[in-house]
């Protein structure tokens, strides 16, 4: 058997780790679980799971379509946005096509790109946030596609609304610019950008969501795209037709309307952030304010030896390594008991 040439040099994706018994704090999860209303749609669905899902998931894009006042044709539902992001690549990459983000971003990016024989080219980052003027700088004739992560994972930075004008202004036209709102539902940051009104002025731009952050549907896999009608259409045309199973899509459409849900998560995020930072003040460890339910922290020493050690007292987090850092680790925010968990084992870690 021939591998493809093109898929030596993928690397296979390395999920957050889990230990039994031990708190996961590495994969960005809702620490209080799931939506209750998703949960009860749940329930309520289970003697229906031998029919075949929806293919079009109809009632969950009429749901979408009336949150963000769009049209249903300007919807995709995709099993995870990360499946998105390969019907993106299905659909515009190909060999001697390219796209471009940023050095310290999603790796999906580059799996996508990678798996249908194109080429990814990074752009620098200043202060470990998207610089979309080193972006533009790489753009040539065979780049496809742009993504840009807002908030960025894993770094939780954030590019304003301003900066994103300024650079769709100077993107081609047949460029498509993929703006990954994973994160968006905890920012609460003044001039962060407002991408939906975008979506109707310009045809090349799609924003991808999902209910596996805030909503705590990660294990059923669930999100969703945001863009002209041309552009999904173009993405339906290397979509399965049963991608999103019939769980998936009630817990969703249940989702949508859990605001008490959200609210409450919204609280347990804002608060859990504040501790943290206000601990590794404390504690002199340089970190980064974050738009999303994460932080990322420099602790002084290899973060895969702190990863090992952390999980074997009882707290996963993810060692992340970005630009030059070998010592940074990103950690999921918690409920307080666990964000207390992770500062102190942190600190007996560091005071050894």
């Amino acid at each position: 058997m021939r591998l493809r040439k093109n898929l030596e040099k993928i690397t296979p994706y390395i999920a957050g780790k889990l230990k039994k018994g031990a708190i996961k704090l590495a994969s960005n999860e809702n620490p209080l679980g799931s939506s209750p209303k998703a949960l009860q749609n749940i329930k309520e669905y289970l003697d229906r799971i031998h029919i075949y899902p929806d293919a079009q998931c109809t009632t969950l894009k009429e749901k979408l379509a009336e949150k963000y006042g769009v049209t249903e044709d300007m919807l995709i539902i995709g099993n995870g946005s990360d499946e998105i992001l390969l019907f993106v690549a299905g659909a515009y990459i190909e060999p001697g096509r390219n796209a471009v983000t940023s050095v310290a971003t999603f790796s999906e990016y580059t799996f996508a790109t990678n798996l249908f024989g194109g080429s990814m080219k990074y752009g620098e980052m200043t202060d470990l946030r998207f610089d979309l003027n080193n972006i533009l700088h790489l753009l040539d004739e065979q780049t496809q596609v742009i993504y840009i992560a807002n908030p960025n994972n894993p770094t939780g930075t954030y590019v304003t609304q301003s900066e994103l004008m300024h650079f769709i202004g100077n993107v081609p036209d047949y460029m498509l610019i993929v703006i990954d709102e994973a994160y968006v539902e905890f920012v609460t940051e003044d001039d962060f950008p407002d991408t939906l009104p975008l979506i109707k002025k310009h045809e090349n731009i799609l924003v991808l969501r999902t209910f596996s952050k805030m909503y705590g549907l990660a294990g059923l896999r669930v999100g969703y795209g945001i863009g002209s009608p041309k552009v999904i259409s173009d993405l339906h045309k290397t979509k399965e037709p049963f991608n999103v199973n019939s769980i998936a899509q009630v817990a969703a459409i249940g989702a949508i309307g859990d605001h008490e849900f959200v609210n409450k998560t919204l609280q347990v995020t804002r608060t859990g952030k504040e501790y943290l930072y206000n601990e590794f003040d404390k504690m002199h460890l340089e970190y980064w304010k974050s738009a999303a339910n994460f932080v990322l922290v420099r602790i002084g020493m290899d973060a895969q030896e702190a990863f090992k050690i952390l999980m074997d007292r009882g707290v996963t987090i993810r060692p992340l390594p970005v630009l030059n850092y070998t010592d940074t680790i990103r950690v999921t925010v918690g409920t307080r008991e666990q964000n207390e968990l992770f500062i102190r084992l942190l600190k007996e870690l560091l005071e050894k």
